[in-house]
């Protein structure tokens, strides 16, 4: 974005110009400059701008489902937000976070390798704390996991790994899977320290606690699908997943629906004075032959006809003509 300049900076510049100070043809010369753009060989860039930008979206609702799941199960309001989505070397990641902390490690099958879930322990021992049955307080030093912390923390991450499948379905259909969980950075040397990863750093409020959560993926994780990181094709394959999920449901709703069906004798018309009139061991005749089919009605209309019978002891009835095909708009 170019600089924007303030009112005093313009009246400057247009009085050195009016003053013969600034020559106007000097000022077009560095414009048709070619501009010098710095790029550093050992952090390439493999993640381009719209990329970077549909990660963004995916871990939006990610974070949005996190949040409602982590406020219900800890049963305290818990506020999520994207702090950044950034692209950094892995050395430069392991050494931006703070040594002891918790390092959930999970695959995302079936994508290969595994990618890091970063909790701080300031927000981590938070919520181990509200899962055992504490207020929430945040430890005053950070120390390691015990055992007992680190059953429960396994099950806590594999449950907030599993809301990762989710955003990704309309990419790839993944399961995410926690592997181990470590507290040493320096021990987690998932890819070489050169190689570039995408960093998602999540903000995290809990009361008057306050911590991050950072996801580390790297590259070589997600090259195979990395074609597919646009919003359009996001947009347009969820779209699409909605639409086909949508008509499956209704199929399935459509297909265990109740229907009544009802079967016509036959008709025939009479009078009130006679319908008053009737008593027990009279007989109505109707206006239908002993040999002639009979109507089957779906609701309001007449669908099929059929030859009435028995069948196991049961009275039944034979389809025997489709008389009415049934109708979209019906």
């Amino acid at each position: 974005m170019s600089e924007v300049l303030s009112q005093s900076e313009i009246d400057a510049l247009l009085s050195a110009l009016s003053s013969g100070t600034v020559d106007a043809n000097e000022l077009k010369q560095e414009q048709v400059k070619k501009k010098v753009k710095v790029y550093d060989f050992r952090r390439p860039n493999k993640f381009s701008k719209d990329q970077i930008h549909t990660l963004h979206v995916i871990f939006e609702n990610f974070t949005r489902s996190l949040g409602t799941y982590l406020s219900a199960q800890l049963r305290a309001p818990v506020q999520m937000e994207i702090l950044s989505v950034e692209q950094l070397t892995y050395d430069e990641f392991i050494r931006s976070i703070p040594s002891p902390t918790i390092l959930n490690i999970f695959s995302l099958y079936p994508l290969e390798g595994s990618a890091i879930m970063e909790i701080n322990p300031n927000i981590g021992f938070a919520f181990l704390d509200r899962l055992l049955g504490g207020p929430g307080d945040a430890l005053a030093k950070a120390r390691g996991l015990t055992e007992i912390e680190l059953t429960v923390m396994e099950r806590l991450a594999q449950r907030m790994l599993d809301f990762l499948a989710e955003p990704w379905g309309s990419i790839i259909e993944m399961e995410p899977s926690l592997e181990r969980i470590e507290t040493n950075p320096q021990f987690t040397q998932l890819v070489s320290p050169s190689e570039m990863v995408i960093i998602i750093s999540l903000e995290t409020h809990m009361a008057d606690i306050l911590g991050m959560i950072n996801i580390c993926i790297p590259f070589l994780v997600l090259e195979p699908i990395v074609d597919k990181l646009s919003v359009h094709y996001y947009y347009s394959a969820t779209n699409t997943r909605t639409n086909e999920e949508s008509m499956a449901a209704i199929q399935t709703k459509l297909q265990n629906t109740n229907v009544t069906v009802k079967v016509l004798l036959g008709r025939n018309t009479i009078t009130v004075k006679d319908l008053l009139e009737l008593s027990v061991g009279d007989v109505i005749p109707l206006k239908r032959g002993i040999n002639e089919e009979l109507e089957v009605v779906i609701g309001q209309s007449t669908k099929f006809l059929g030859k009435p019978g028995i069948l196991s002891n049961r009275l039944s009835l034979q389809i025997s003509q489709v008389i009415k095909e049934g109708k979209h708009d019906e």
